[in-house]
């Protein structure tokens, strides 16, 4: 199975003969397949891609920035065929085929080509107590970026992750999962179409095998996304190789819905945020805390709400909701919503596969949960949204935090202050108020968890910066002659100068003291 999760041998990615398979989840169809690169052969995808990093490390921003925007405007060219093919091998709608993967890619990699230099200009310290001197920050490319991205979104993640790394100055190295590898390999025919260096940006087919290769294969980095119980595997492997990584994990995203809320607004945003994508979100909205002062409001709408979802052909501009990607996430979210009706739940609508080709599993809604329900506890990552009345905020936020996950949450309040006050108190990386999922996309703000959903961040200033090496150089504005007062030798005139200093720069009424601090 290897280091890196392989899929089951049934349904979407199964391997064969050296070989992955590729298949619409929405048919059955044979999409093609792929190989599974040796170990060897994702050795000499990275030593490949150094060599070809420290051409364009040697760049400047504005030089790297042009290219990265011919790879921006080809994939806005090819718009059309990416959509297709994502609505093919993932079975997503249209809609969210354009807007959550191709737009947010081609939004992503324009800000990242645009801002690199900016946010990685060399930083200036203030030095407090050695005025003499001066340093400053410099972010250095790491090298070679190892990207291991999940089947969920297969353009948008790579993108999001590759673009920053080679913005950055690095090569990037990725393996995509073999549940969804044709867009990875469209991605990298879009690029050397656009004309940048081949062996700069790489794609490594294969199973958990290959995810496992690249990590020995010692590149200087690694971005990992996908589950829990596979990215403490995958960190282990980087700590025992000292192979910087960030990880980004699972969530249980709750949704607190205060008794203020605007309930239409609410229920909306909630059945957006639980179905989008078929549920197949780590931050989908998994756990509803509603007050009990709405909470039978709510629950009316998003009855209503989820029972008008129409699921279907992705290929449909009308379709709201498509096909499970990997079939053993249908499994999950049968065993999960039987376990809740078992322990009291009511199925308001949906709770079952739609009969057959394809693997649909219709939007489903749980009401009268309990937090010690296994749907309220693990991850589904399946369209299932189960819903729990609380008495009042207090108790929404201390189940809301009851959790090992915290990737992402969202609040729902009319009252901004308030809003701000109940996210600041939940432990998730992002938390949202009156609003979902987007977050996790926009290029501008740092994503990723607290806890089991992992460290480190992508996007954001922050992201970009992880890409890089923070080296510090510091260097004389005054010089004090051929010696230091504290360096060798030492003696008792040392030791005065040193209490001496100790007295004047830190007694609270000290007049050095305060003149320092106009400084």
């Amino acid at each position: 199975m290897g280091l890196v999760a392989s899929a089951e041998s049934s349904g979407n990615g199964r391997t064969r003969a050296g070989v992955v398979v590729s298949y619409a989840p929405a048919t059955g169809e044979v999409l093609g397949e792929v190989p599974i690169r040796s170990a060897a052969e994702v050795r000499d995808a990275v030593e490949r891609a150094r060599r070809a990093q420290q051409a364009w490390a040697a760049l400047s921003f504005e030089e790297r920035r042009g290219q990265l925007l011919r790879w921006r405007d080809a994939l806005v060219e090819r718009a059309e065929a990416l959509v297709d093919l994502l609505v093919r091998e993932c079975g997503k709608p249209r809609v969210e085929a354009l807007v959550h993967e191709v737009l947010a890619s081609v939004n992503h990699l324009d800000w990242v080509a645009t801002r690199a230099v900016r946010i990685l200009a060399p930083r200036e310290i203030e030095m407090a107590l050695l005025k003499h001197r001066r340093a400053y920050v410099h972010y250095a490319p790491r090298g070679v970026v190892g990207v291991i991205t999940p089947w969920n979104f297969p353009m948008f993640m790579p993108m999001r992750d590759v673009g920053s790394a080679l913005a950055a100055g690095n090569a990037a190295v990725l393996k995509p999962s073999e549940v969804t590898p044709l867009i990875a390999l469209e991605l990298k025919s879009v690029y050397d179409e656009a004309g940048l260096p081949p062996d700069l940006f790489q794609v490594v087919t294969g199973d958990g095998s290959t995810g496992a290769a690249l990590i020995d294969a010692k590149p200087d980095m690694i971005v990992f996304t996908g589950a829990v119980a596979t990215g403490r595997r995958v960190a282990a492997a980087c700590g025992e190789r000292l192979i910087p990584c960030t990880m980004e994990l699972g969530g249980k995203a709750p949704a607190i819905v205060c008794a203020d809320a605007d309930v239409e607004r609410a229920a909306r945003a909630i059945v957006t945020g639980g179905f989008a994508n078929c549920g197949q979100v780590c931050v989908s909205v998994e756990r509803v805390f509603a007050h009990e002062a709405v909470h039978d409001r709510l629950l009316e709408r998003l009855r209503a709400l989820t029972a008008a979802l129409r699921q279907g052909d992705p290929a449909s501009p009308d379709t709201d909701v498509g096909a499970i990607i990997f079939p053993r996430q249908i499994a999950v979210a049968e065993e999960l919503v039987a376990d809740a009706i078992a322990h009291g739940a009511r199925l308001e609508t949906g709770g079952k596969r739609r009969p057959g080709p394809g693997q649909f599993y219709e939007p489903t809604l749980l009401s009268g949960c309990q937090p010690d329900m296994r749907v309220m506890r693990e991850e589904i990552f399946g369209p299932v949204v189960p819903v729990m009345k609380v008495r009042d905020e207090e108790e929404a936020v201390r189940l809301a935090n009851d959790s090992e996950l915290g990737l992402m949450a969202y609040v729902f309040t009319k009252d901004r202050e308030r809003g701000r006050r109940l996210a600041e108190r939940v432990r998730a990386g992002v938390v949202m108020v009156n609003d979902v999922l987007s977050d996790a996309a926009v290029p501008e703000t740092p994503f990723g968890g607290v806890r089991n959903s992992g460290f480190g961040r992508v996007g954001g200033e922050e992201g970009l910066r992880e890409m890089c090496e923070v080296r510090v150089v510091s260097y004389d504005r005054i010089a004090l002659g051929v010696r230091e007062p504290t360096w060798f030798p030492y003696g008792e005139k040392t030791y005065r100068l040193a209490r001496g200093a100790l007295r004047l720069l830190f007694r609270r009424r000290s007049p050095v003291r305060r003149l320092l601090e106009l400084f």
